[in-house]
């Protein structure tokens, strides 16, 4: 492809609401156009990027068995209604009406329509397994879009369903996903880890998340340094120790004043005790019941945990209102000693021995607090893990990361299938419900989550299995020699295979330069003139920082080396 004729509008300047990476340089490189909040258009170079990425999913899961289909973007609401998530989706869910006031709505992803077809075509044991997976653009109401393709209303995903006979088949494909999915991703050339993960609104058993590793990342994850464990941070497990041994001599609890002091960090400082000492006291709603959870101090309600241990989808901070009735005072002074409701307290604070928590009157604390002794609580493992904690499995460090999710798979088990009747006969002519697996990829959220973890100060810095372009040639000047030799090894590197884009601007050499940093193509080859004179190019790997470093090879030789080069980064 040449430059002149190419539509790559590079920009000098970010957009005014852009704060990531990705966010940045793929607009001024010429790759994305944002045309409303949370809706890009993908220019030729972004397209041809996300075909890339969509060609490596497309292949493993062909690889692995699967079978692409593609199912409608516009759905009847029945089929939602059916599996009870049209009302449970919320506002996510981009609903219409149609001309007749018919129920409809954009697919946010296919569960109830794949179970459809499963239900309509798969009759018998015989038929099955099957995996069934498309490549889709998918519509969600991002209440805040936000970092470009990373946290968007439209974007394009893979999603796949496998359908088996019983569990341990499920597990099977399960497994059968999971490593093709390392594959797409150890293709892709991202570092990421596979993490335990909650499988939320999908429902089902067992889940994970495939994590590109990113400072800039909005999800928390842990993983032990020692050995394979990682998990989110919301469901990672804190090592279960001995029950504690409290010392007997521990004054009783009274009830001291701390006018106006409302926060942890108020309290401790006021009252003179470390933040860990603290019973920290949340007072939340879980099906329409006010239940107080009470962590240590220095740790985090992970509401996800809560919610499991509670038996309920999912909870929420009762409302102010709500709190003051429930424990006479205000805000800031809750605590389990005396609240009426259930009290559900992590394990941690099993350990407190004299502790401090609200005294459910306004202006008050209690101190010389033992849980064990003065209130009556559930016990179980409710907080958010920290680093430094102890591994679940192995007993090493847990260390803290950040993460882009890009990919999630899913053992959701008979929860769909059941709901919908997706049954099939067995061998006795027993109607048994099909078990099901979801499998889905982020594709344009990969192309952000690429650029996030592969970049500098000048731009973009493309994986070679990803990149818009293999080798970006740049041509110094209109001589007839440097147009000669431009032509000739642009042939030569093309009929190799190899994906050329010329730079045959009339611009000068630092524009070019810049903008080859800026798009990020993992070969530049520089022919100009001079160079020329003693039958040379020049050959620079984006990802070499210095431009010193650039390589002087023998046009003659230059087809060659060139071509190796990008098998051995395809490799890499």
């Amino acid at each position: 492809m040449r430059y002149s004729r190419a539509l790559i509008p590079t920009v000098k300047e970010a957009p005014s609401d852009a704060v990531t990476a990705s966010h940045i340089l793929l607009t001024r490189a010429g790759y994305v156009r944002r045309i409303g909040a949370g809706i890009y258009s993908f220019l030729p170079i972004g397209f041809r990027v996300l075909k890339k990425i969509e060609q490596i999913i497309t292949g493993e899961m062909d690889r692995a068995g699967a079978q692409q289909v593609l199912l409608p973007a516009l759905l009847p609401a029945d089929y939602f209604k059916e599996s009870g998530r049209w009302d449970s989706f919320g506002d996510t869910m981009m609903r219409l009406k149609d001309r007749k006031g018919g129920d409809y709505h954009l697919g946010p992803t296919h569960e109830e329509i794949i179970c459809d077809m499963a239900r309509r075509e798969i009759k018998s044991y015989r038929d099955l397994p099957k995996n069934l997976y498309q490549v889709q653009t998918k519509y969600r109401d991002e209440a805040r879009p936000r970092a470009g393709l990373l946290r968007c209303r439209e974007f394009t995903m893979k999603d796949a369903y496998s359908f088996d006979l019983n569990d341990a088949g499920a597990l099977e494909s399960y497994e059968t996903m999971r490593a093709a999915y390392t594959r797409i991703f150890d293709r892709t050339g991202l570092t990421y880890r596979m993490v335990n993960a909650d499988s939320g609104a999908m429902g089902g058993s067992q889940s994970a998340e495939f994590q590109v590793l990113t400072q800039s990342g909005e999800d928390q994850i842990v993983a032990c340094e020692k050995c394979d464990y990682a998990a989110n941070v919301e469901v990672a497990s804190v090592r279960a120790g001995e029950p504690p041994t409290l010392p007997s001599d521990i004054p009783a609890r009274k009830q001291v004043s701390t006018p106006k002091k409302k926060t942890i960090e108020d309290v401790s400082k006021f009252l003179d005790k470390e933040p860990a000492s603290f019973l920290k006291s949340l007072v939340v709603r879980a099906d329409g019941e006010l239940v107080m959870a009470v962590v240590r101090g220095d740790h985090e309600l992970s509401e996800t945990k809560l919610a499991r241990v509670l038996g309920v989808s999912e909870i929420g901070l009762a409302e102010p209102g709500a709190v003051v009735k429930t424990t006479g005072a205000k805000l800031g002074f809750s605590g389990p000693v005396g609240f009426s409701g259930k009290v559900v307290i992590d394990s941690a604070v099993l350990g407190i021995a004299d502790g401090v928590c609200g005294a459910n009157v306004t202006d008050a604390h209690l101190v010389h607090v033992q849980a064990e002794r003065d209130f009556e609580a559930t016990s179980a493992d409710i907080r958010n893990v920290t680093e430094g904690d102890v591994c679940p499995e192995c007993g090493g460090q847990l260390k803290l990361y950040r993460g882009i999710e890009a990919g999630h798979i899913f053992v959701l088990g008979t929860h769909y299938s059941d709901k919908m009747g997706a049954t099939y006969l067995d061998k006795e002519q027993v109607k048994r419900s099909m078990v099901m697996g979801c499998y889905g990829i982020g594709v344009s959220r990969l192309v952000a989550a690429t650029v996030e973890q592969h970049h500098d100060d000048n731009g973009i810095l493309w994986p070679m299995s990803i990149a818009p372009y293999q080798v970006h040639i740049a041509q110094l000047g209109e001589e007839p020699q440097v147009v000669e030799a431009v032509a000739k090894l642009e042939q030569d590197l093309e009929d190799a295979g190899i994906e050329v884009l010329i730079d045959d601007r009339k611009e000068r050499p630092g524009v070019k330069f810049k903008d080859a940093d800026l798009i990020g193509i993992p070969l530049r080859v520089t022919v100009g003139a001079r160079s020329l004179k003693t039958g040379q190019v020049e050959l620079k790997p984006r990802a070499e920082p210095n431009p010193k470093n650039a390589e002087l090879i023998q046009l003659s030789d230059a087809p060659q080396l060139i071509v190796e080069r990008v098998q051995k980064l395809l490799k890499s």
